[in-house]
């Protein structure tokens, strides 16, 4: 929670006026907070909660930017709004980060590591196919892959009616007639990673994004979020 704040101080952060001046404004009546007139220079307000305006505009402080690393339960769709009424990965973000923007996207049954920030270039530098940033997936498949169908992954399958570009395919396990892929591609296209296994005769049950560029999810338990390191940051945007 943020610390709270003079209001006088908020209004110059926010940048309404110099401190002085903002004082000025205050008491000759200009400023609401939540909706009620405040002519006291001590009144202090909390920047994450309290709606401030100034001659009936709202006030709000420069927008920081926001870098974060959720790991996404099943269950929950990539978006903003649904028009099904279905959970959002911005339900597991608390309010006061402000407004946060999925970077790329995982399905609703898909699950791991997904960016939301608020700096739209970031976004474009993690998303345009030009500048090939690789995602890594451990992807439960049903039976057993050949050395064939894992060939034809990382050389390219026909999904679409476009080809996939060369992407890492390796076989980490297998029992019970499923089997475990560490895949690793360098597209964001839709369902990419399951067409691309149903396209060599493998249904997914089971798909988890564990790393994206130099980003990897470590330890953080399904549903929790960080904020990105500032080396993080800097390694991502390259």
């Amino acid at each position: 929670m943020a610390e709270l704040m003079r209001l006088q101080k908020y209004m110059a952060l926010c940048g309404v006026a110099s401190r002085r001046a903002a004082e000025n404004l205050i008491t000759a009546g200009c400023v609401m907070v939540n909706n009620h007139t405040v002519t006291e220079l001590g009144t202090k307000v909390n920047p994450d909660k309290d709606r401030v305006t100034v001659n009936g505009k709202a006030i709000f402080p420069p927008q920081k930017n926001v870098y974060i690393m959720l790991n996404k339960p099943r269950g929950y769709v990539t978006t903003a709004k649904d028009n099904f009424d279905r959970k959002t990965v911005l339900d597991l973000i608390p309010s006061h980060l402000g407004r946060l923007f999925p970077v790329g996207r995982l399905d609703y049954d898909s699950e791991g590591l997904l960016l939301l920030t608020n700096d739209g270039d970031f976004t474009y530098r993690l998303t345009h196919p030009r500048h090939e940033v690789t995602k890594s997936y451990l992807v439960l498949v049903s039976g057993v892959p050949s050395e064939q169908a894992l060939s034809a992954l990382r050389n390219g399958v026909v999904i679409d009616g476009r080809k996939t570009m060369p992407a890492k395919a390796e076989l980490k396990r297998s029992e019970s007639e499923k089997s475990v892929l560490l895949i690793t591609i360098l597209e964001g296209r839709n369902r990419q990673v399951r067409k691309m296994c149903a396209a060599v005769g493998h249904e997914v049950l089971r798909l988890r994004r564990v790393a994206e560029g130099p980003l990897s999810l470590g330890d953080l338990k399904s549903g929790e979020w960080r904020h990105l390191t500032e080396k993080e940051v800097l390694r991502l945007k390259g």
